[in-house]
């Protein structure tokens, strides 16, 4: 026994103690510098993919402040049809474009330029189909919000509303298709110089048109739907005119091929990120039948619309997700498509953190953007704690999303 110890050294000499710490050391610095080359291409993508989304959430959140500071109806009605109607139809547009994201990054990394234009033809033409399908949704908004038992003063307001938004709903069904296209190709730059310089338009109509012509929310609206048009518009041009020399080669017959196929993949995708997205919708409409609904409406679509314009980032997450993990699956690599997740989960969750501390410290003050009524701001205070870990749970799940639809 004795002899046993005598021959197990108590430390190990001093050059293998320091080679196995060099090694930690090198492990270590391998590890980091793997989690920064993976962020930097995150970043890429995620960077100009939270601009974007940011942007065009603006366009809409700009016309809500207009609105909110008419009266306390306008601001419900605006949360009715914009929060509850198109809601419902964006998320299924959103989970149907989403199919993009898997079809284009895999095209992508698999070096298969010419099929990207093709997936993007297909895709206008089957949310144009369903965008088309759900129109009713918009121009019966009345009827269907009097059939549920709202009041008919704030149903007819937000029927009203609900026609004008009808434009935005088919800029959608360009829109989502050709913003997923772009991101695969690591053009993030144009989604995100699109959306912002439409929303610096968007902020000076919609003041013209309600400050100095006095439109109302008509006006409000109106300019949302100009801006949503013109991001359209500018990404179209850039598309067609040149700028994907290697994937637009134009219009072509071939984007009717696999046609049914594609609609079942579209529509799975649709069906599982709207019903993430529309039990938020379901509480806006809920209030309406809540005593003094006006402020309850207002007070939660406002702080929806804060928890909204804070998800854009980790919805930015979700679209880098899908483009890294289908990049590397295209391009063969399952273990770099494995670790993109890893990184995108991990990044989203320490941003949700800090917004998270925000919301707890600033309370209500963020709901002065939207509204001066005292009994709102007071309603915003009392559910600012739900929206401030509502908030750092949404920080996740979208990623996880991005990393489903894109396996």
């Amino acid at each position: 026994m004795e002899g046993e110890e005598a021959r197990a050294p108590l430390l190990q000499p001093r050059g293998e103690a320091a080679g196995a710490a060099a090694a930690v050391q090198g492990r270590a610095r391998q590890e980091a510098l793997r989690w920064w080359v993976e962020s930097k291409k995150l970043w890429q993508i995620v960077g100009p993919a939270i601009l974007q989304r940011i942007a065009l959430y603006a366009i809409n959140v700009v016309s809500q402040a207009f609105i909110g500071h008419l009266g306390d109806l306008e601001l419900a009605a605006f949360s009715i049809a914009a929060t509850v109607v198109a809601g419902f139809n964006f998320g299924f547009l959103l989970g149907m474009a989403s199919a993009l994201e898997t079809l284009c990054g895999q095209a992508f990394g698999a070096k298969k330029h010419h099929m990207l234009g093709v997936y993007l033809q297909r895709s206008w033409v089957v949310l144009l189909i369903f965008a088309a399908a759900l129109t009713p949704t918009y121009i019966f908004m009345e009827d269907l919000l009097l059939l549920i038992g709202q009041s008919p003063e704030l149903s007819r307001l937000a029927g009203q509303m609900s026609v004008w938004l009808l434009p935005q709903h088919f800029a959608m069904a360009m829109l989502l298709p050709l913003t997923r296209f772009l991101q695969s190709q690591l053009k993030n730059w144009v989604t995100a110089i699109t959306a912002g310089v439409a929303l610096a338009i968007h902020i000076v109509v919609t003041y013209v048109l309600v400050q100095h012509l006095s439109l109302g929310i008509v006006g409000a609206v109106a300019a949302a739907d100009l801006s949503w048009w013109l991001v359209v518009l500018g990404q179209f041009v850039y598309v067609v005119g040149g700028g994907c020399p290697l994937s637009w080669k134009g219009f072509s017959m071939e984007a009717f091929a696999d046609f049914w196929e594609f609609i079942k993949l579209s529509s799975a995708s649709g069906v599982m990120l709207c019903l993430e997205n529309w039990y938020y919708r379901v509480l806006v409409l809920l209030t309406g039948y809540l005593k003094n609904a006006e402020i309850a409406v207002d007070a939660l679509s406002i702080c929806q619309t804060i928890n909204g314009w804070e998800m854009m980032i980790p919805f930015g997450f979700l679209a880098a997700t899908g483009v890294r993990v289908a990049n590397e699956l295209g391009a063969g690599s399952g273990k770099g498509a494995r670790f993109a997740i890893v990184v995108s989960i991990t990044t989203s969750a320490v941003i949700g953190v800090v917004f998270w501390g925000l919301i707890l410290y600033f309370d209500d003050k963020i709901a002065l953007l939207f509204t001066s009524s005292e009994p709102v701001l007071r309603a915003v205070h009392n559910l600012s704690v739900l929206l401030a870990f509502t908030i750092l749970l949404n920080s996740v799940q979208p990623v996880l999303s991005g990393k489903q639809a894109a396996c």
